[in-house]
């Protein structure tokens, strides 16, 4: 394993550094990653900062030149990522679109397609969303039962999508749908790429616990989509899904918010019947334990990043690390509220223990347990294609989706 940069990646380092230092201010210590609601004027901030990334090379390192992007290296796009997370950097509303959706597009797209959609989507002109969970489906997405029936050189769309993180910003969408009910669920689905302003099309933001509405309800009522609109065949709308679903778990990765670093400053801070909480056993209990998780985490994307460096594929580590860090985010955030005991009620960024960090990250910690793959997905993930265990017994296996039964309605 390598714990030190090549020259070229570290030149590229130093190069990613000038131009961050140049453009953006440091981020202030310990301060929360505030899950509010995000605003137009937020939207402006993250569509001006992607545009200043596009022209500098920055937005797209793994993309080919042609559509704007550097054509560059994984660790090339690893370091940027970790250099920019120092920085005061506006909350990006272009995971979904640069990191997930054009990736898919590149691989499945017709020339017209190519010429049209991924170079405004680097350069922060138009945002995506991802509308794939349907109420019924949970973690099943091929269970999925938004319609879309041919008619003549169009499809009509019903049914209705959830959980869509900023549909209500976004300009464009990635729908899967089924198509054919009398085939296995994984083959009667297709894909389509989705103008949000289409007739029909009705968005809902959901309100979460934290005040925020981030994501929302989207529903299709005989919304009309060119077959031009289609990305890949017919019926094959599971494996262009697929390529979808890899790019996710590369770019949701680990989960952000408070660390060893900041609970274990919160802990040298708090005192305990009159002594700090470091010095109380319990507490170093579970700092010790939180220790050794953050350590493995980090050897490990380093072993990833190794492999990256050498031109070799990386194992399962994204599926174990958003596993482990997403748990371990909820469970330092908790403890850290229980830390500053009755001062742990209070919210306000201004006046809260380091900044209100503790208590922001309990409301929106769930939600990295579910994003990106629910925690059982990803031990199905490791169990199955990491340690070679047999798969989940599945009474569907074989059946055409209209023969699977259901509950009573």
């Amino acid at each position: 394993m390598d714990f030190g940069d090549t020259p070229a990646e570290a030149a590229f380092r130093a190069e990613a550094r000038a131009f961050l230092d140049a453009h953006m201010p440091l981020k202030e210590a310990h301060r929360a990653h505030v899950s509010r609601a995000m605003t137009p004027e937020d939207v402006a901030a993250s569509k001006a900062w992607q545009r200043k990334k596009a022209e500098h090379g920055f937005a797209g390192i793994l993309w080919p030149t042609a559509y704007g992007g550097r054509d560059g290296t994984q660790m090339q796009h690893i370091i940027f990522a970790q250099e920019e997370e120092r920085y005061a950097v506006p909350t990006t509303v272009f995971n979904q679109g640069v990191g997930m959706a054009m990736p898919t597009v590149m691989a499945f797209g017709t020339p017209e397609q190519l010429a049209r959609y991924p170079r405004p989507a680097l350069f922060g002109d138009e945002v995506w969303c991802q509308l794939f969970s349907e109420p019924a489906a949970g973690s099943d997405l091929a269970g999925l039962r938004t319609r879309a029936v041919r008619d003549g050189d169009d499809w009509v769309v019903n049914g209705q999508k959830i959980w869509t993180s900023y549909a209500h910003f976004a300009d464009f969408g990635m729908l899967v749908v089924r198509t054919d009910p009398s085939v296995a669920k994984h083959a009667g689905l297709t894909f389509f790429i989705v103008d949000m302003k289409t007739p029909g099309i009705e968005i809902r933001p959901i309100r979460q616990i934290s005040g925020a509405s981030n994501f929302s309800e989207v529903f299709f009522t005989d919304v009309r989509l060119p077959d031009r609109q289609r990305l890949g065949a017919v019926g094959e709308g599971w494996k262009v899904a697929l390529t979808m679903l890899a790019n996710e778990r590369f770019t949701v990765g680990r989960a952000e918010g408070p660390d060893f670093d900041e609970i274990f400053a919160l802990a040298k801070a708090v005192r305990i019947d009159g002594r700090r909480a470091v010095d109380d056993s319990a507490v170093r209990e579970r700092l010790a334990a939180w220790y050794v998780r953050t350590a493995g985490l980090k050897y490990a994307r380093l072993r990833s990043q190794t492999a990256l460096s050498r031109g070799k594929a990386p194992g399962p580590e994204n599926s174990i690390g958003k596993l482990v860090s997403a748990s371990k985010l909820q469970d330092i955030a908790t403890f850290g509220i229980d830390l500053a005991g009755t001062a742990g009620a209070i919210t306000d960024p201004e006046i809260a223990a380091m900044h209100g960090l503790f208590q922001q990250a309990l409301l929106y910690a769930p939600s990295k347990r579910i994003a990106g793959g629910t925690d059982e997905v990803l031990r199905n993930i490791i169990a199955e294609r990491v340690l070679g265990l047999p798969a989940d017994a599945r009474a569907d296996k074989g059946l055409a989706f209209n023969q699977i039964p259901t509950g009573a309605r």
